[in-house]
């Protein structure tokens, strides 16, 4: 989280290039943190078509007063989903990035946004929670009872514990490694002392939620509710997709040597053969092997070839004499 502070420029195309660019390395995507990304940088630039719907940033600042004097849950739920400014949310963006890849990655995509939905309300009823309690114990009021806060920074910290539960022994905290049960810890108190405007116990409040999400975790095996509740929702949006795939089915085209281009010819059932000379795997179209030009039917015994005959040593061909072969017959 971060107080009322100012506004940089220029750097959201760093965001979209660099997620971008993670996004196309990996081998699967994880649609829920780039959902959660989409969803914190839209509320940010406000299109114009979600004008109407979005409050004011002024209508939905983590303010504990108001929250517990007006019952004000959309203080309480949306106020993680705005930043004060591009270096508020570019930075809250990154570290979500990297945290949601690992985590998403390591566990079901439902379990995931579940996850993420418990941390959120958790974070952000533990803030809450401490500084009514910090008023009640110590009178301090101005500081955390009356202060306003938005940001994503609360869960990610509760991400960052659940994270640092996974990743071993230690862990890394701007390049310094650290035993990984007092990394949050630590780079609670570095960001604090590096950037003062940031919210102090909205971050204590991750921290916390993240230890409870770990204890009650261990404690429940299974499921947990929301989880179930999430996955039977996505089952349901996936119907029409799975109708649609059984109506018009689709073939993967194989570009590959060891197989037919474009798929089937339709009407004429295709299988591959293997040659009894130098065992590479050919199309059925293919009335030669495409690696040493030996006869489909031929039985390997007298080692006869459409173009030349194979040398005496044709069943036992090193990888260097089945290459030649093959740049002798294509001439490259």
């Amino acid at each position: 989280m971060e107080r009322r502070g100012s506004r940089s420029n220029g750097m959201l195309p760093l965001l979209a290039l660099h997620a971008a660019s993670e996004y196309y390395r990996l081998e699967r995507k994880p649609p829920v943190t780039a959902a959660l990304i989409a969803a914190n940088s839209l509320v940010y630039l406000r299109p114009a078509f979600l004008e109407p719907i979005l409050p004011s940033i002024h209508d939905v600042w983590f303010n504990p007063h108001l929250i517990l004097k007006n019952n004000d849950l959309k203080r309480f739920f949306l106020s993680p989903f705005y930043h004060v400014g591009e270096s508020h949310l570019v930075y809250n963006m990154l570290s979500l990035l990297w945290k949601g890849i690992k985590l998403e990655s390591s566990m079901d995509s439902t379990e995931f946004a579940s996850m993420v939905a418990v941390l959120l309300g958790m974070s952000q009823g533990i803030t809450l929670m401490l500084s009514k309690a910090l008023l009640v114990l110590f009178d301090y009021e101005k500081a955390y009872y009356s202060e306003y806060a938005v940001g994503f920074s609360g869960v990610i910290f509760a991400m960052k514990v659940v994270l640092n539960n996974q990743s071993g022994n230690y862990s890394y905290v701007h390049g310094i490694p650290m035993p990984s049960r007092y990394a949050a810890w630590a780079e609670l108190v570095l960001i604090q002392m590096l950037v003062p405007g940031v919210s102090f116990i909205g971050h204590l409040g991750g921290i916390l939620a993240g230890l409870l999400y770990l204890r009650l975790r261990g404690a429940y095996s299974g499921s947990d509710p929301l989880t179930l509740v999430i996955r039977g929702v996505t089952d349901v949006l996936k119907l029409p997709m799975r109708f649609l795939r059984r109506v018009f089915p689709f073939r993967r085209r194989q570009v590959s040597g060891r197989g037919p281009v474009g798929g089937r010819r339709r009407g004429i059932a295709v299988t591959d053969w293997r040659c009894n000379a130098c065992t590479y795997e050919n199309s059925g179209w293919l009335d030669a092997c495409e690696m040493c030009n030996t006869n489909r039917n031929d039985t390997g015994s007298g080692n006869t070839m459409a173009l030349r005959p194979l040398p005496h040593y044709s069943r036992d061909l090193t990888l260097e004499e089945l290459r030649q072969l093959r740049l002798e017959r294509f001439g490259r």
